[in-house]
Formats: structure tokens, sequence, C-alpha cells
């Protein structure tokens, strides 16, 4: 099969759930590989899926609304419409921002000491 894609994908093992329908169904799938414009999903070969479906990755906080662009056996290439949600800014990434305005404030007030800035 010939790779069609715009960019380069990370490969990830992450627990994904497909929303199948407008009533909620689900099944469970797992993430090979994706970035900001598509993913490749494991799921069961048997399932009978629509063209459009939502992905949500759970770990990742995020769930997006793609369209299936190829199966084969037990993987589909998902390419994303949109992102539902936007990721959850938890206190690690709130602490590693306010850490990296503060590193950049101690190295200015530095340079302003020994006469370079």
């Amino acid at each position: 099969m010939q790779d069609r894609r715009q960019g380069v994908r990370d490969k990830v093992f992450l627990g994904g759930v497909a929303e199948i329908n407008e009533r909620g169904s689900t099944m469970d799938c797992v993430v090979r590989n994706i970035n900001e414009r598509g993913a490749c999903v494991e799921i069961d070969e048997t399932a009978k899926l629509p063209e459009k479906l939502s992905l949500s990755i759970p770990r990742k906080g995020r769930s997006f609304l793609a369209e299936m662009i190829w199966r084969q056996a037990g993987r589909v290439g998902l390419a994303f419409r949109t992102m539902a949600t936007d990721p959850p800014s938890s206190d690690l990434d709130e602490r590693l921002r306010r850490s990296q305005i503060k590193q950049r404030q101690l190295k200015r007030r530095i340079k302003e000491l020994i006469g370079e800035g």
C-alpha cells in the first residue's frame, strides 16, 4: 500500500474508543500511530465501521471526528476532520510552563548582572 500521508506520525500504543454511531455504540481499539492529521488504529476486523466516526483517546484526553480513508485486515487509516475536545491542561503542564518562564527571567537577570544585557 502506498503511503500518502502529508506528515510523519508518531508510533504509539494507546487505548482508544471508537464511537461508531449516533446512539453511542462504542468499540475498543488500539491507536498505533498518530499525528495532528490522522491515525492508524487496530480494530476487530469483523467490525462494521461507518465512513465517519468519533475516536477518543482517554490517556491523551482528546477526541477526534474522523473519516475512514482505508481499511486492511485489522487496521484502519483515519483522517481527522476536527478535534472534538482540547487536550486538558494538567498540573504538570502548568508547572512546566511556569518553570520555563522563570528560567527565562533568571537567564535575563544573570545577563544583566554580568553586563551582557
